[in-house]
């Protein structure tokens, strides 16, 4: 499931045509579940309990981690997850730091 502020719910291919326009896309599954279910193709692995403290590192740091150039409160963001609560969750934690 896939969740972004403007359309809660995006379909695949509206994801794909997102893609083509710089959004980052932060796959919110753990870690076991990339390693089992697979990785979605340019998008980083961000597990949902470390969204919080990620999105508020100094940029340097995200990057350090992440190797991915740290979105602004800006910046087009997709969440996703497997069934699409916690990308929900994920949107959530966003706009109340203030990302739109």
């Amino acid at each position: 499931r896939l969740c972004a502020a403007a359309a809660p719910n995006l379909s695949y291919q509206e994801l794909k045509d997102l893609k083509k326009a710089n959004v980052l896309h932060i796959d919110v599954r753990e870690r076991w579940e990339i390693d089992r279910f697979g990785k979605i193709p340019e998008s980083i692995n961000i597990p949902l309990g470390e969204l919080m403290e990620a999105l508020q590192m100094d940029p340097t740091e995200f990057k350090e981690q992440y190797n991915q150039k740290m979105p602004s409160k800006s910046d087009p963001v997709v969440f996703s997850c497997l069934a699409g609560t916690r990308s929900k969750q994920a949107l959530g934690f966003a706009m109340s730091l203030g990302f739109s």
